[in-house]
């Protein structure tokens, strides 16, 4: 509704997870350089876990564009299945035909044991993603372990890309899971992003669009992190709701009370008032703290 209006040429903030947009921070460049590197290694799991929206999907799209031509990827995307059902998704995504009358853990197993090592006979990499991962139960992760049982000398016929929210990471620390936990070769925890980080994310976004982030006034843009905490999908949501407001009462640049108003649609009124106090509160502890020692340094010098 407001890329004409702005000179956009696409939605710079939508939520749909498209690497095009991937802001490469540095944080995130370590979460992908980790997983890209523990896919080289022998092991048979990578992991990369993070909160909600801070972009673990984006990074793991991100990923199976870099990967080689000769790889063949099964992605699930809702684990929440039993054991016997995530074998048949799996045998689904990598294309393995199957008697559904005869539908079994070791049937399933068999065949997709059976592509793994065609596949490793024909010089394809075969890897599974599954995002989502703190769904999965623990006899399904058990089951996963089992998979990545077939090897060579070298390597293990198939890579796991767990993704997944912090419940992964505290599921992966329970006894029966330990075996599997120590076949991670990689992993990482991605974190929101900084204040100046948010400003370069909307500017990159706007920049991809064919836009300027000279569209937000600067106390909007410092605003912001203010109130999304640095969460990459929460900032998708608030900037492209105050973009719309701002074209519904024709502002020629966003300005920090719309971005507010935007702010209250999205989170609640009672949120960002919590998350306002919540940075006045920093403030004047900051400036209590440097007053306090001023005055430390002004009596010492006056002794």
């Amino acid at each position: 509704m407001y890329l004409n209006y702005f000179g956009l040429n696409d939605n710079p903030f939508s939520i749909a997870p498209n690497p095009d947009y991937l802001y490469m921070s540095p944080r995130h460049k370590e979460a992908l350089a980790h997983l890209t590197f523990g896919l080289r290694e022998s092991g048979g799991f990578v992991m990369l876990t993070g909160e909600v929206g801070t972009g673990k999907t984006t990074v793991s799209r991100k990923l199976l564009q870099q990967l080689p031509d000769n790889t063949q990827v099964a992605m699930i995307l809702n684990p929440t299945l039993s054991a016997i059902e995530l074998l048949a998704t799996v045998c689904d995504e990598l294309g393995i035909s199957y008697d559904p009358d005869k539908a079994s853990l070791k049937y399933f197993t068999d065949q997709i044991l059976s592509r793994l090592a065609r596949n490793h006979q024909s010089g394809m990499n075969t890897v599974l993603l599954i995002d989502e991962a703190q769904h999965l139960m623990p006899e399904v992760l058990e089951q996963l372990r089992l998979l990545t049982n077939l090897e060579t000398n070298r390597e293990k016929l198939l890579k796991v890309v767990l993704i997944g929210q912090p419940e992964l990471q505290q599921l992966l620390k329970r006894n029966e899971l330990r075996q599997l936990a120590q076949r991670i070769t990689a992993r990482y925890h991605l974190l929101p992003l900084t204040a100046p980080e948010v400003s370069a994310y909307m500017a990159h976004r706007l920049d991809v669009a064919q836009g300027d982030i000279s569209i937000f006034s600067p106390a909007a843009v410092r605003t912001v992190h203010r109130i999304t905490a640095g969460i990459p999908r929460v900032i998708n949501l608030l900037c492209d709701r105050a973009l719309t407001l701002s074209f519904t009462k024709q502002h020629a640049v966003v300005k920090k009370s719309v971005l507010l108003a935007a702010g209250e649609q999205i989170l609640g009124e009672d949120v960002i008032a919590q998350r306002l106090r919540g940075q006045q509160t920093v403030w004047m502890t900051v400036v209590l703290i440097v007053s306090l020692v001023l005055g430390f340094l002004a009596g010492r010098w006056y002794v």
